[in-house]
């Protein structure tokens, strides 16, 4: 969306965000392109308008405002707990639409009381969107991924596959591929050639005799490990390969994953399907469950009925970085989503910030607000 179609409502939307106890911030158009490659999530990654300095450094046209936020907080070494506020253009190559369009949001940082600030972010959220559209009935829909992780962590499968199934959460279509491949036979060669012949070999139960043979190996061939992985990261990864090609899912624990992903209900009564499903797995998930249960009672504290709230336990949102809650608000009978964000918590100390900052925040789709405006009009 061009400047000069910044919607009209859009003052009075700083308004409202200013009312919320945040700090109005900028960031430039201009990021470097590594942290949202390395950590936005692929759907975001396959958008991004990529260019180069001309010292070759790779940068992007901002597609999003978290990321630049938190760069920016850790560059001025402020203080938390900090609320940012933003509103301005991102950039995203799209099928349909303009490439350029407004957005506006918050960003919540360094908030102990993790409950307290999940609630914060979704209830104002709601709040902005129902002063700039009296009249229209909203549809949230929050998902929790720690939650995910926890019940994946209870079943016992390897690190390698929790990652992959995690990584996944909130990409059905990944996610049920991931879990077939779980369930299925291995097929002949899912090693992989190299590993199917040091599995021959038997190299691949003795560890240190795997590190030597492929230290031998990039020596004689001259293969030098000061610009890549050493040894002992090769052998890691070939020992995972294993691990993940012959671990599969009995039928049980396959079933316990997808009924836990079929959960869908009211966020008023998700603690106790959650402990019920819990008990009858027979999975340890306490402290996800209590941290899950706290955030419900901090909704209601803060105002949000978590009866209007659907809760679906395979909602996710496309962008890496998230770590715990993820939400959405729509329309009610509608796709068109008009916010959404989440919980961040690992994602300021990947950018360089030297402690580990809590974080949590939303954005806002200004172009869709101004439709649905425009059409009550």
């Amino acid at each position: 969306m061009p400047l000069s179609n910044l919607p009209a409502f859009a003052p009075d939307l700083v308004a409202d965000l200013e009312r919320l106890g945040t700090e109005r911030v900028d960031t430039p158009v201009i990021q470097p392109a590594e942290p949202f490659l390395d950590m936005a999530g692929e759907d975001l990654r396959r958008r991004i308008f990529l260019t180069e300095s001309e010292t070759g450094k790779s940068l992007c046209l901002r597609p999003e405002f978290t990321i630049p936020v938190c760069l920016r907080h850790i560059e001025t070494a402020m203080g938390t707990p900090r609320r940012y506020a933003y509103l301005g253009e991102v950039f995203r190559q799209r099928r349909e639409g303009a490439n350029e369009f407004y957005q506006a949001g918050i960003e919540d940082l360094g908030e102990t009381d993790v409950a307290r600030a999940d609630a914060r972010a979704v209830r104002d959220a709601m709040t902005v969107l129902e002063n700039r559209l009296p009249g229209v009935t909203l549809s949230v829909v929050l998902g929790d991924q720690s939650v995910f992780e926890a019940v994946v962590a209870a079943c016992g499968l390897p690190a390698g596959w929790q990652k992959r199934l995690v990584h996944a959460f909130g990409n059905q279509a990944q996610l049920q591929r991931l879990m077939a491949d779980l369930s299925s036979p291995a097929p002949a060669g899912v090693f992989g050639p190299e590993v199917e012949r040091l599995a021959i070999l038997g190299k691949l139960d003795d560890e240190a005799a795997l590190i030597a043979h492929i230290d031998e190996t990039m020596e004689a061939t001259g293969y030098s490990t000061n610009a890549s992985r050493s040894p002992a990261d090769i052998a890691r990864r070939l020992r995972e390969k294993m691990e993940l090609a012959n671990t599969r899912l009995d039928a049980r624990t396959l079933a316990l994953l997808r009924e836990f992903l079929a959960l869908e209900l009211s966020l008023a009564e998700a603690p106790a399907a959650l402990a019920a499903f819990a008990d009858k797995a027979g999975l340890a998930l306490g402290e996800a469950l209590a941290r899950f249960e706290r955030r419900v009672s901090a909704l209601r504290e803060a105002g949000a009925d978590p009866a209007r709230i659907a809760y679906r336990a395979a909602f996710g949102r496309p962008l890496d970085y998230y770590t715990g809650l993820v939400f959405e608000i729509a329309p009610a009978g509608s796709a068109l989503v008009l916010a959404g964000g989440g919980r961040y918590d690992r994602l300021l100390t990947l950018l360089g910030a030297r402690e580990r900052i809590p974080a949590v925040g939303f954005s806002l789709w200004l172009d869709r607000i101004q439709s649905l405006t425009e059409a009550a009009a």
